[in-house]
């Protein structure tokens, strides 16, 4: 369908970016994630300076990331445990 030139607020700015129709509803959301995480370092630690406020925000996401990739880490290994069981006890007839 083509791309679209939308343009994403994160703090004070304005970032123009291309997307696809599809992406566009994921890249507003995300960006409506930062600015809310800004917000609320913002008011919990006091500060105003965006570089602090983004880098925070930065590590806090990348640590929500690691966490999500832990866990679908432990459930692939999980489901291919159970696979395997499931398969055992299936008898071979070949």
């Amino acid at each position: 369908m083509g791309e679209l030139s939308i343009k994403i607020k994160i703090g004070d700015r304005e970032y123009p970016m291309k997307a696809d129709h599809n992406e566009e509803e994921r890249l507003r959301q995300a960006g409506k994630v930062i600015n809310e995480k800004l917000k609320s370092y913002r008011d919990l630690f006091g500060i105003d300076d965006k570089q602090d406020l983004l880098a925070m925000v930065a590590f806090d996401i990348m640590v929500e990331k690691m966490k999500l990739v832990d866990v679908r880490a432990n459930q692939s290994g999980f489901i291919s445990e159970k696979i395997a069981y499931l398969n055992s006890l299936i008898p071979d007839t070949v």
